[in-house]
């Protein structure tokens, strides 16, 4: 039966919202344990060694995880549910969780014993002890990683079912165990060795991470057992839309890394510095563009009924997702544009994090926002494609990015630098800026490949005319605020400066009468009514 796209898309914004306190809840301790790692690392040796190893194992994490996982298992897993065929549900998620356990098993030991050439790979630029370091914390960090890939199981079983929050929330206790881990050691160690006990944190916190969501995916599929096969058509469909939507994420990863990699020659502090702004402009990413079209992507997949029906219903669906995340990424790239020294200060300026490392973050930041918006749209665009079970576009287009980020990055950096003068370490700048600028020709690919698929999608420029105006006005006042408040502790002058400007941004596009103000402003005084008369 084909739902109702009105009750459907206030449905999906309901579950946007739960997926976005999730990871709001995460971040926020994500943000709180990268106040104290720049407290105890700042810019130092270590905190470029422990970054990079990071990033390596993580990379596992990212590519068998949620992209490549949940687009290739949310359509069949939520579209067997739609279908009231719970039994066979229930076993392709067990034999879809044993498959992935024997695969992510074998690469994290061979990933464990290869250590030394991946670090080479990801790094090719640290020498001596930054690299031995490095290699010593991806041989502690792997296997955790591996755990956090059974976790993205957890939130694909999780998600078909429409429990959202849980997932998204879990890696709080991550964070907890490695904000816990620096609190208990930090001080007493030398900054190499504070890392590897960090890196050892990490570990306990993957653990933590999978183990609370375990029971309700239990309870959700009955009972769980070891069980390897193919020959159910289902699985097979799972395992030939995951191998291309793998690569996808794996181009997606390789994007991530060619940074990395090109940020490893710049001086001391780049690859720190990278880590720090990609924590930033991630954010608005992850809490308006992943949460909406995280959302989105069981309810797209669950549509029935004839193709121009299934068409017209995802048509609807992605121009009114596409608002949504709009009326809060414009914003947020004004805000990192014109207060995003403000920003970086509030949350890391402490200890050995200090106010020439908050400019130069600053500028890295600036150089983040010219694809921002590409990207999180981008996101919606590839859920879609997911949802029809095609993979493959989305990777042919992904490959595109990762090519052109990797030229105009390395051109950027470099050859531009030296060309204009420029300080070495800014050409940090340069990689941001042509990511973006890889991300707004895939993202124009996306959207061209989709509208011969689904028909035309996109905002309307009156929209995104009007978001800009109310946003840059927003950010008249709360600049000139922050001029004014520039003796105060980055603390409270941060916070101060970025309240502002959120609620003139938010009045402002409530006098414009915006749908999403509107919405938002009656949900909150509904909850604030709500708790005053408990």
């Amino acid at each position: 039966m084909q739902q109702n796209p009105k009750s459907s898309v206030r449905s999906s914004s309901k579950n946007a919202v739960l997926v976005g306190s999730g990871m709001l809840l995460s971040r926020i301790l994500g943000f709180v344990r990268g106040r104290i790692f720049a407290y105890y690392f700042g810019n130092l040796a270590a905190a470029d060694a422990f970054n990079a190893a990071f990033k390596i194992p993580n990379f596992l994490q990212n590519l068998f995880g949620e992209g490549a996982l949940s687009s290739s298992f949310i359509p069949v897993y939520a579209s067997l549910l739609a279908a009231d065929r719970e039994e066979e549900a229930n076993r392709v998620a067990r034999v879809t969780g044993s498959l992935l356990a024997v695969v992510v098993s074998i690469l994290v030991l061979v990933g464990t014993l290869a250590a030394p050439l991946l670090t080479y790979a990801i790094a090719p630029g640290f020498e001596g002890e930054k690299r031995e370091f490095t290699v010593q914390m991806v041989r502690i960090i792997f296997p955790g990683t591996g755990v956090l890939v059974l976790s993205a199981w957890c939130l694909g079983i999780l998600n078909s079912h429409r429990r959202f929050f849980l997932p998204y929330a879990a890696p709080v206790l991550w964070n907890l165990a490695m904000i816990g881990t620096l609190l208990g050691f930090g001080g007493k160690w030398q900054s190499y060795d504070l890392a590897k006990i960090l890196a050892w944190g990490s570990v306990l916190g993957s653990f933590l991470q999978f183990g609370v969501q375990l029971p309700a995916v239990l309870r959700l599929t009955k009972r769980f057992q070891f069980q390897l096969e193919i020959a159910s058509s289902n699985i097979r469909t799972i395992i030939r839309n995951f191998l291309p939507s793998l690569a996808t994420r794996g181009a997606n990863q390789v994007s991530s890394y060619v940074d990395s990699i090109l940020a490893s020659p710049l001086p001391t502090g780049a690859v720190a510095m990278l880590a720090y702004v990609q924590a930033i402009y991630l954010l608005p990413v992850s809490l308006f563009g992943m949460s909406i079209s995280n959302a989105e992507l069981p309810e797209m997949s669950s549509q029935t009924g004839s193709d121009e029906t299934v068409a017209a219903v995802l048509c609807d669906r992605l121009n009114n997702a596409m608002r949504r995340v709009a009326f809060f990424i414009v914003p947020s790239v004004v805000c990192f544009l014109a207060l995003g020294d403000s920003v970086i200060a509030f949350l890391y300026q402490t200890g050995k994090f200090t106010r020439d490392d908050v400019v130069y973050g600053w500028a890295v930041l600036a150089g983040s926002t010219v694809g921002l918006l590409a990207s999180a749209l981008g996101r919606l665009y590839t859920s879609a494609f997911w949802a029809l079970r095609d993979t493959r576009t989305p990777f042919r287009f992904a490959v595109l990015r990762v090519a052109l980020t990797a030229v105009l990055g390395w051109f950027l950096a470099f050859p531009v630098t030296v060309w204009l003068g420029i300080p070495r370490h800014l050409g940090l700048v340069g990689l941001t800026v042509s990511a973006g600028m890889a991300a707004w020709v895939e993202f124009t690919l996306l959207r061209s490949a989709l509208r011969n698929r689904v028909g035309k999608t996109g905002l309307q420029p009156s929209y995104l005319a009007r978001l800009w105006f109310i946003a840059i006005s927003a950010a008249i006042p709360s600049f000139a605020e922050k001029l004014l408040l520039k003796g105060l502790p980055p603390l409270i002058s941060g916070f101060l400066v970025l309240a502002t400007f959120g609620i003139a941004f938010i009045a402002g596009a409530a006098a414009f009468r915006l749908p999403e103000a509107l919405t938002l402003i009656r949900t909150v005084r509904s909850k604030f009514q709500s708790g005053q008369s408990l």
